[in-house]
């Protein structure tokens, strides 16, 4: 008959949560571009939903997975996704400041793709490393314990996010596009360097620091635009 063993089903409970909190910010991080979480979800339910069959197929074989190699690729898509916003960002606090329709849009068909790519590697890198211990933990003995206690983080996490979602809906669209931006450049320099084999002080806390980093970068970057552009009108 199976049976609980709560020391088990809280472990898989917390790194549940903690990983896949990850997986919601960056879902967030990627909604300012068209306005929806939709394609980030979309791609975070199927990078973590690949991930929990290869680990429901495969078990133990899941531990040899080369996190260096996902680290790498969720990097790279941060990155590019974070240029894209970037330029949107920009082309936003021009209209602000000019009070006027700015330069067009990348096409929505480009940032659903790049939306759901982001969402599908965080969800997959994450959801590896949450993997990992709950293997363990079956490993162990204590596999419904595990499952269920991974459901539970899932399912508050899910709600929290929900309800978190209300508030940010009504941050100021440009704070909420400065935020995300600094947020997707955090996330990638973060993981670069864990694929780099860097070991950054103060360990996943340390994301604090690059994200206040990042956002005075993000802001220097915008306001030298704006200057650059008023040159230009000036010299035009």
């Amino acid at each position: 008959m199976l049976s609980l063993y709560l020391p088990a089903l809280l472990v898989a409970l917390v790194i549940t949560m903690v990983e896949m909190t990850e997986v919601v910010a960056v879902v967030f991080a990627l909604a300012p571009a068209s306005g929806s979480v939709g394609h980030g979800a979309a791609g975070a339910v199927a990078g973590t939903t690949v991930v929990g069959v290869i680990a429901f197929v495969s078990g133990a074989a899941l531990l040899a997975l080369p996190r260096a190699d996902l680290l790498w690729g969720a990097s790279l898509t941060l990155f590019a996704f974070g240029i894209f916003l970037f330029r949107s960002t920009l082309r936003a606090f021009r209209r602000d400041r000019a009070r006027s329709a700015g330069a067009p849009s990348p096409s929505p068909g480009t940032y659903r793709a790049l939306q759901f790519a982001g969402g599908f590697s965080v969800g997959a890198v994450e959801a590896t490393e949450a993997v990992i211990v709950l293997l363990a933990l079956a490993a162990a003995g204590y596999g419904f314990s595990a499952i269920v206690g991974a459901l539970v983080g899932g399912a508050a996490l899910a709600a929290i996010a929900f309800a978190v979602h209300q508030e940010i809906r009504r941050i100021k669209v440009l704070t909420l596009r400065w935020g995300a931006t600094s947020l997707l450049f955090t996330f990638a320099v973060f993981w670069s360097g864990e694929a780099a084999g860097l070991a950054w002080p103060l360990g996943d806390a340390f994301l604090v620091v690059l994200f206040l980093i990042a956002l005075l970068i993000v802001r220097g970057a915008v306001e030298s635009g704006l200057r650059l552009d008023i040159r230009v009108k000036a010299n035009g």
